[in-house]
């Protein structure tokens, strides 16, 4: 770069000479009132007095992309702009509208994710406490409880959730099975066939078939039982004409069998 200013009153002119070179052509600058003359290899427009060159470096950082404005708040809750109470769900499409509208500055995009993921944590501890609590108080009850009751627990247990819809699925299939078969006979055989289901999961359970068959048996009778004083206080307005009290003290049987062959030990 070639920079040369001439000073020039009325006798004299003086002239400096920078080191640089440059190869671009030289544009001429007066200052009337001055009579100052600058020769700059970039800028074109006339002002007073030297001016600062402007290069690619003086460009701001990530171009125009918009900065997130709320970058140094707080408040995972303020820095997102939801509600302390949103749901999971509102968090995460906060962060999403979010990181759409500033993609591209990445102090913007670390900023919002760190909230989202203070937030997360804080959803996940408060959902652990809340369970561990739960099963604090339960067990608390059960140690409260009458000692009829905690004998009567020691014959109940909670079987897997696969176990407990395989056999629901069973007995609901025998249930709808009786009523398709409503018009034609009785629900016998589907009975019969439910309550051998039942022996044969208590046996798979206790390992022992004597037992599995008392139970089995104790089940059937009590939902016999149970659905024969039941069912005649149903209104007949909405049962089915076509339903008659066999059938319908048959699927209350099947609701004890279910609940005996799958919770009892």
């Amino acid at each position: 770069m070639v920079c040369s200013l001439f000073l020039s009153n009325s006798s004299t002119a003086t002239t400096i000479s920078s080191p640089l070179v440059f190869s671009h052509k030289l544009c001429q600058r007066e200052n009337p009132k001055k009579g100052i003359y600058l020769y700059s290899p970039i800028s074109r427009s006339p002002r007073i007095g030297l001016t600062s060159i402007k290069c690619a470096v003086d460009a701001p950082y990530e171009g125009n992309i918009p900065k997130f404005p709320r970058m140094n708040v707080w408040d995972p809750y303020k820095r997102l702009g939801i509600s302390p109470y949103a749901s999971e769900e509102e968090i995460w499409s906060s962060r999403n509208f979010l990181l759409q509208q500033y993609a591209g500055n990445e102090t913007s995009e670390e900023s919002i994710e760190a909230a989202f993921e203070k937030l997360l944590m804080t959803s996940y501890r408060e959902r652990k406490k809340t369970k561990i609590n739960l099963k604090t108080r339960l067990k608390k009850k059960v140690e409260e409880s009458p000692p009829w009751v905690k004998n009567l627990l020691n014959f109940v247990e909670l079987p897997p959730v696969e176990v407990i819809f395989r056999r629901l699925f069973l007995f609901a299939f025998m249930g709808g099975w009786s009523i398709m078969n409503s018009a034609e006979g009785g629900p016998a055989f589907q009975v019969a066939v439910s309550l051998a289901a039942c022996i044969y999961f208590l046996n798979e359970k206790t390992k022992s078939l004597g037992r599995a068959f008392i139970i089995g048996l104790g089940a059937l009778a009590a939902g016999w039982v149970c659905g024969s004083l039941c069912v005649p206080i149903i209104p007949t307005v909405i049962i089915p004409p076509t339903w008659t009290l066999e059938l319908m003290t048959s699927l209350v049987s099947y609701i004890f069998l279910f609940l005996g062959c799958t919770f009892l030990k």
